[in-house]
């Protein structure tokens, strides 16, 4: 018996940082605007009128802004976009039977089996509908036979616009098309296969197999399924991850703030390492503070994604500090991070994320080797 037929949609909010700037402040709209951090930042995300200039994004914002000297510069919306993401991620899973979010403005849907009760194309055209009606923000899509052509499609059709290609159609759809347009074909092998005389997917299609494995390796086969339209990636259920939480009960109640502090750092530390062992980041944190009488109460708050102790501890500082009654002991504290997810470092491209990165994995080996307490922050009010 033959596999039955997959069906693929591939749904990204265009240019999704710079959509929420714009509806946050329409004034932006049409004009070139670059999201990320001015001084040693990059492009988190670039308009459409800042593309024309040659800009992209993760280009350093110096080059940027020597390309495009009038180019409005901004983050301001930095903390709603999370919130969006939330959004869409909610109309999403209300409606589709198995959906993945492969970040944080980026989503598979698989609607497998559904053309035996609905149209799936016109349902997934409603479902774009229904996300720029209650969300404003630009959404494009595709529908394939798989994951690598919807994705393919999808950025065809941008700016927020559709696309579909029938089963069958997949291989001639992509023959015209650049073979850098396969997602994993950076510059260096695209410029391997132009070395080659392959410059579109009909040229990588038409080669032999057994010669792009010579050349590229097991790479080389993998290209050339690909050519031929042929891809087998699931699309993987989403199930975003409860909580990572630590708790203290103290021997004898704290009462010196500067102690409290310091035991508040150490548990955010604690749960910042587990986040980023587990290659998750955390869109909520909690604080919990019960007193000796055993009243206990907690607050907690949205933030950004991300795995950072030095801009998660700052929060869990602000968090005690609205929660706790000045001068009371504390008996028991609790730090604990919520809705998680693997949109992993993505919305951190406000500042130099590489050295960053490379500043806590060097932490992290530490930690791993030595124990999790081996490193810990100064702390204080």
């Amino acid at each position: 018996m033959a596999a039955q037929q997959r069906i693929i949609a591939h749904f990204d909010l265009d240019a999704f940082f710079v959509s929420v700037e714009c509806l946050n402040n329409p004034s932006l709209k049409g004009k070139p605007l670059l999201v990320g951090g001015r001084e040693r930042g990059v492009v988190a995300a670039c308009s459409y009128e800042a593309r024309k200039f040659g800009i992209h994004s993760a280009m350093p914002m110096k080059t940027a802004l020597r390309l495009c000297p009038q180019a409005i510069v901004t983050n301001n919306s930095r903390s709603d976009y999370s919130k969006y993401s939330r959004i869409v991620t909610n109309i999403i899973a209300e409606k589709a039977p198995l959906f993945e979010k492969a970040s944080i403005d980026e989503f598979y849907l698989d609607l497998t089996g559904m053309e035996k009760y609905f149209q799936p194309y016109q349902w997934t055209i409603d479902l774009r509908q229904e996300i720029i009606d209650k969300t404003g923000l630009p959404i494009s899509f595709a529908l394939a036979s798989n994951k690598m052509v919807a994705k393919i499609a999808t950025d065809q059709a941008k700016p927020n616009g559709y696309l579909h290609i029938p089963f069958g159609k997949e291989k001639e759809y992509l023959a015209p098309l650049t073979v850098n347009k396969i997602p994993g074909v950076g510059e260096h092998t695209y410029e391997n296969l132009k070395a080659l005389g392959i410059f579109t997917i009909r040229d990588l299609s038409e080669q032999s197999p057994d010669m792009l494995e010579k050349r590229l390796g097991k790479y080389g086969i993998e290209l050339w399924n690909k050519s031929q339209g042929i891809h087998h990636g699931e699309v993987t259920p989403y199930h975003e991850a409860k909580s990572i939480s630590t708790e203290n009960t103290f021997e004898e109640n704290l009462t010196d703030v500067n102690q409290i502090m310091t035991e508040l750092v150490h548990m955010t530390e604690r749960v910042a390492y587990e986040l980023r062992q587990d290659n998750k980041t955390s869109g909520c944190i909690t604080v919990k503070i019960r007193y000796p009488d055993f009243e206990t109460t907690s607050k907690q708050t949205s933030i950004p994604y991300t795995f950072y102790d030095d801009e998660l501890i700052p929060k869990a500082k602000e968090l005690f500090h609205k929660l706790w009654r000045k001068g009371h002991p504390v008996r028991l504290l609790g730090v604990r991070l919520s809705e998680l997810t693997d949109e992993a470092v993505q919305t951190n491209l406000f500042t130099d994320t590489e050295k960053k990165n490379g500043l806590y994995k060097a932490i992290d080996d530490v930690k791993n080797r030595f124990g999790k307490y081996a490193i810990t922050k100064a702390t204080g009010k």
